[in-house]
C-alpha cells in the first residue's frame, strides 16, 4: 500500500535524516483507520472501532524510560530509578539506527498541539511506523485548524518506530525496547514497543519538567471537570483508581482525563485533545459515556472479541490493561475549549484494597501535601505475578514515572497554589470496604459519585465535631453523614464488624505510609510529616 489516493498532502522529513518518499501526512481519522485494516493490523468491532493488538507490551515499561543526562537536564533532574540517565553519545548512535530502519518503511506524520491553552500551547510532530499509532495521535493530541497547520512550527518531535528492536550491548539500553527523551534536541525516541501509552506519556514528560521550569505552571496527572456554576474539580489518582470514569460525569462538563496545567493566572488546562480510559469491565449502566464514546475512530487495545464484532470487557485474557482512545470530541458533555478556572475541589483518589481508608474523609493543608507526595495506592492479587495479597503502591505526586523534577518542587508549587486559592482537599477511597481485597467489596461507584457531588455541594457540613469524625491512625476527618450513602459505609472500621482485625490492618498500612516516606522527610518540613498517619509497632 505504498502510495494512497487518499493522500493529499505530501511532506519532506529530510531535516530529520529520513530520506524516504513514501510518507502519509496528515491523514484523517477514516484513512487511517481504513490503512490499518487494509495492513492486516487491526479489525472493526461492532461498534466502529478498530481494535488492535500492541504486540509484547501491553503497558508502559517504567524500567526502559531514559532521559539524555546533558547540560540541560544533569542538574534539574532527579535521577534515580524512575529518571534514568542515557548517555548523548549513546542517544546520537540509537537515533542514527532508527532513523535508518524508518528509511526502509512507509511513514505516517501528523502534526498536532499540546496544551488548550493557546498562551501555553506547544507543536508537536508525530513520525510513526504504524498508522494505528498515527491514529492514536490524531485522537490523544490537540487537532491544528487548516489555518494553523499552514503556519504550523513543530516545538518537538515523537519518532515511533515499533518494529526497531535496540541492541542493550551496542545501543546502551536496557533491553530491546526504550522511551528516550532529550531535552536538548527537543525529542522523545521510542522503539521496540507497540503499546500507544509511551507516545503520550512520552511527551507529557517533557510537559511536566518544561512548564515548571521555565513557565511557573504546575503539570498535574489528573482529571478535571466544572460544573453549571463554573466551578473546577479535579482528580488526581493512579491508573485504576477511577481517575477518568469520576471525571467523566454526565452533570459535570469534561476538561480532560489524564494531564493538566495550572497556570500562574489561575487557569487550569487540558493538555491533550483526547482520552485514553481503561475498559476492563465497562458497562454502558456504569459508565455511559465512556463506553458511548466507543465508536468510529476510536482504538481499542488488547480487548477479547467476539465472532459477531463484539467486545468482551470482562475478559482479561490478554491484560487487565484493556484500553481506548477516542477524540475529547466523542464525550458531548465536554468543555470546549479544554480550560477551567482556578479549582475549588481536589481529590485524591485511591484504591485502598486494604480496605481501612474512609471511602471520603477532608484533609489539612499539611495532611494534602503529605498525601500528594506519597501518592498511595494498592496492587492486589492476580495483576502481577507473586501479588497474591494487597500490595501498597506509592507513586509520588500520583505520577512518579511521568515527573523528571523532585517530588518537592510540585508538592511546593501544588501547596502554595492550594493555599493562595483557598482549595478543598479529599482523599477519595475508591477502594474496598468491609475487609481487604478478597474479604470485602469494592466501593459502589454511585456512592462515590454521591460523596464527590456532595462535596461539590457543601453538603458535607462544616468541619466541625459534629459534623467530622477523626480518624484514630490516619488523623483525616471523615464525614459523619452524606445524602445518597448508608451511614455506615461512611465508617470502613465499622463495616469490618472485627475491631481488632481492623486496627491491625490499618497500622500496616500506616506503617508503609511512614516507611515509604522517609525518603522525602529530608525535603519535608515538620508540618508536612506530622500530615501523615500514626505509628505502630507491632
Amino acid at each position: 500500500m505504498s502510495t494512497s489516493a487518499a493522500r493529499a498532502k505530501t511532506i519532506s522529513l529530510a531535516d530529520y535524516g529520513i530520506t524516504t518518499e513514501d510518507i502519509h501526512y496528515q491523514l484523517s481519522a477514516d484513512e487511517l483507520h481504513d490503512h490499518t485494516l487494509q495492513s492486516g493490523m487491526g479489525v472493526e468491532a461492532d461498534s466502529g472501532a478498530l481494535a488492535v493488538s500492541t504486540g509484547e507490551f501491553t503497558g508502559r515499561s517504567p524500567q526502559d524510560r531514559f532521559i539524555v543526562k546533558d547540560a540541560v537536564t544533569e542538574d534539574r533532574v532527579w535521577w534515580g530509578p524512575i529518571n534514568k540517565p542515557f548517555d548523548p553519545d549513546d542517544f546520537d548512535q540509537l537515533h542514527k539506527k532508527v532513523i535508518s530502519y524508518l528509511n526502509d518503511r512507509e511513514l505516517y506524520v501528523r502534526d498536532c498541539f499540546v496544551c488548550a491553552d493557546p498562551n501555553y500551547r506547544m507543536g508537536v510532530r508525530m513520525i510513526n511506523e504504524y498508522p494505528w499509532s498515527n491514529l492514536f495521535a490524531y485522537n490523544m493530541f490537540i487537532r491544528p485548524t487548516g489555518a494553523e497547520l499552514a503556519d504550523f512550527k513543530a516545538d518537538w518531535t515523537v519518532i515511533n518506530a515499533p518494529g526497531f528492536m535496540a541492541d542493550p550491548e551496542e545501543d546502551g539500553t536496557r533491553q530491546h525496547n526504550f522511551a528516550i527523551l532529550n531535552f536538548t534536541r527537543k525529542m522523545v525516541l521510542i522503539g521496540g514497543t507497540g503499546y500507544t501509552g509511551e507516545i503520550k506519556k512520552g511527551i507529557f514528560s517533557a510537559l511536566n519538567f518544561i512548564l515548571p521550569v521555565y513557565r511557573e505552571t504546575l503539570p498535574m496527572h489528573c482529571s478535571a471537570n466544572v460544573g453549571e456554576d463554573d466551578q473546577t474539580a479535579i482528580f488526581f489518582g493512579l491508573s485504576g483508581t477511577g481517575k477518568t470514569t469520576l471525571s467523566t460525569d454526565p452533570s459535570r462538563k469534561l476538561i480532560g482525563d489524564d494531564e493538566h496545567g495550572w497556570t500562574p493566572e489561575n487557569s487550569v488546562f487540558n493538555f491533550e485533545g483526547g482520552c485514553y480510559a481503561k475498559v476492563i469491565n465497562l458497562s454502558a449502566e456504569n459508565e455511559p459515556e465512556i463506553y458511548g464514546a466507543i465508536k468510529k475512530g476510536a482504538i481499542l487495545e488488547n480487548v477479547i472479541m467476539e465472532d459477531d464484532g463484539s467486545v468482551d470487557f470482562a475478559d482479561s485474557g490478554i491484560t487487565q490493561n484493556t484500553r481506548v482512545s477516542y477524540p475529547i470530541y466523542h464525550i458531548e458533555n465536554r468543555r470546549d475549549p479544554s480550560i477551567g478556572s482556578n479549582p475549588k475541589h481536589i481529590f485524591f483518589l485511591t484504591a485502598d484494597a486494604f480496605g481501612v481508608l474512609p471511602p471520603i474523609s477532608r484533609l489539612t493543608p499539611a495532611q494534602a501535601a503529605y498525601h500528594f507526595i506519597s501518592g498511595y495506592t494498592a496492587k492486589v492479587a492476580g495483576t502481577e505475578a507473586g501479588v497474591d495479597e494487597p500490595v501498597p503502591s506509592f507513586s509520588a505526586c500520583f505520577g512518579a514515572p511521568f515527573m523528571p523534577l523532585h517530588p518537592a518542587k510540585y508538592a511546593e508549587m501544588l501547596s502554595r497554589k492550594m493555599q493562595e486559592s483557598g482549595t478543598n482537599v479529599w482523599l477519595v477511597n475508591t477502594g474496598w470496604t468491609g475487609g481487604p481485597y478478597g474479604v470485602g467489596t469494592r466501593m459502589k461507584l454511585k456512592y462515590t459519585r454521591a460523596m464527590i457531588r456532595a462535596a461539590l455541594k457543601g453538603e458535607l457540613g462544616l468541619y466541625t465535631y459534629d459534623t467530622y469524625h477523626i480518624h484514630s491512625v490516619f488523623g483525616v476527618a471523615q464525614p459523619r453523614s452524606c445524602p445518597g450513602v448508608p451511614t455506615e459505609l461512611l465508617s470502613p472500621r465499622a463495616t469490618w464488624n472485627n475491631d481488632e482485625a481492623y486496627y491491625r490492618t490499618a497500622f500496616k498500612l500506616s506503617n508503609a505510609f511512614r516507611e515509604n516516606f522517609k525518603k522525602f522527610e529530608s525535603y519535608a518540613g515538620e508540618e508536612i510529616r506530622r500530615g501523615g498517619p500514626q505509628r505502630y509497632a507491632f
